[in-house]
């Protein structure tokens, strides 16, 4: 069956159209919004018919993550801020701080259907998915977008990478859902087992796309697009076959705002992130998502007429996502907290032959480095290398992460 060109109207509007659209659902989103204690105090007296575009948005105040986390210590576990109590959501997830997340089986409630699309995924197709299952959405975000383009999944999370090939070669798989860089650990196991899989698209997110590493998978003849995706907001943003830059997602409203601020940046600047979506199960009206982007002009060449973004440019903090994770200063300032004789620790942010690496830096009287191994673990969620530095030799910079990857 030939794949139709866009998932539907949506995304083909025109402005105008788009425009008087918003001015219905975003009013309705706001009255929502008001009425869910999560909002109280910060949403009072905003006349919600008022707020018919993004340029309204802009008096509102900034939602982030971590007033959602304060909340839902006072309110658990979402916090005030869905319109449906916690047992009427079909699943619920913990991103790290912790911060929980609902979920539904509705038909593509995270939207990622859009994305999975554009990438050419649809009936016929095995989607072998990489992303994890467990405590966290991905897996659950991108088998939900396979099923709304009737697309079957092999639920494969990740490790195991023989048994991965051995599944993705007798079950047939031909597109892969997961980070940017585990596909090429599967394909050089494959290699080195000598199978030829049948893997053509891939759909990858929670991390950046290297070019080098596209180059890699279309060498291989296998189309790879990214999307922008978060627990909290489901699909934001996705790119198309046009590789033009990622165009917005159609039930969302993406704002560019100076960093730490709501004010809106000058057309085309670099700024920090801001969302609203319009979900009624789960409103979030301005969510700073910490990540830094900024707007192209113009519409995509693929016909999508949406506004586009640059795509995720790094993090208006020092938070960063390492292997698909996001690292967070308040974890690293945990993992020196763990120890009383660790004076200083830093994370690093490197890349080599395609892969994330993480290095922990430590500054310490002990000189043994596998003294931290198992805390580095529970604190950071992630493996890492482990250098003892000299009490006194970090940099005095105020960084406590620091990402030396490069974008370009």
């Amino acid at each position: 069956m030939a794949q139709m060109p866009h998932f539907d109207d949506l995304e083909i509007r025109s402005a105008s159209t788009r425009a008087a659209d918003m001015a219905i659902a975003l009013p309705q989103q706001i009255a929502r919004a008001q009425a869910l204690s999560g909002y109280a105090g910060s949403l009072d007296g905003v006349d919600p018919a008022s707020v018919t575009s993004a340029g309204d948005l802009a008096k509102l105040p900034v939602l982030r993550k971590s007033e959602i986390g304060k909340q839902q210590a006072l309110s658990s576990p979402f916090g005030g801020f869905t319109t449906r109590p916690a047992h009427a959501f079909t699943h619920i997830f913990q991103s790290p701080g912790p911060i929980y997340e609902p979920s539904s089986t509705a038909p593509d409630w995270w939207r990622m259907g859009r994305f999975l699309h554009a990438v050419g995924i649809g009936p016929g197709d095995i989607v072998h998915n990489c992303f994890g299952y467990h405590l966290t959405p991905a897996g659950m975000i991108f088998e939900s977008g396979a099923q709304a383009v009737g697309a079957a999944v092999l639920p494969a999370g990740t490790g195991q990478t023989e048994l991965q090939v051995m599944a993705a070669r007798d079950i047939g798989t031909t597109a892969y859902a997961g980070t940017p860089d585990y596909l090429k650990i599967i394909l050089e196991k494959a290699d080195d087992m000598g199978v030829t899989l049948n893997i053509s698209k891939a759909a990858v997110g929670g991390g950046a796309l290297f070019p080098s590493l596209r180059d890699y998978y279309a060498q291989r003849g296998i189309s790879c697009l990214q999307s922008y995706a978060t627990a909290d907001l489901g699909n934001i943003a996705y790119e198309s076959a046009a590789a033009d830059g990622m165009i917005v997602d159609e039930h969302v409203i993406v704002e560019i705002v100076v960093p730490g601020t709501g004010i809106p940046v000058a057309p085309g600047d670099v700024g920090e992130v801001v969302v609203t979506t319009l979900n009624p199960d789960y409103p979030l009206i301005r969510f700073a998502t910490g990540d830094l982007s900024a707007v192209l002009p113009g519409m995509s060449s693929c016909g999508r007429t949406n506004m586009r973004i640059k795509g995720w440019m790094g993090r208006a903090d020092q938070t960063t996502k390492i292997k698909g994770m996001f690292v967070r200063p308040e974890q690293v300032a945990a993992l020196v907290a763990h120890h009383p004789e660790i004076t200083r620790a830093r994370v690093v942010a490197s890349r080599a032959e395609e892969k994330d690496l993480m290095t922990v830096y430590i500054e310490a009287q002990h000189s043994d480095p596998d003294r931290y191994v198992q805390s580095v673990m529970d604190v950071l969620k992630l493996k890492g290398d482990i250098v003892m530095a000299t009490p006194g030799s970090l940099p005095n910079d105020g960084l406590v992460i620091e990402d030396r990857r490069t974008y370009d």
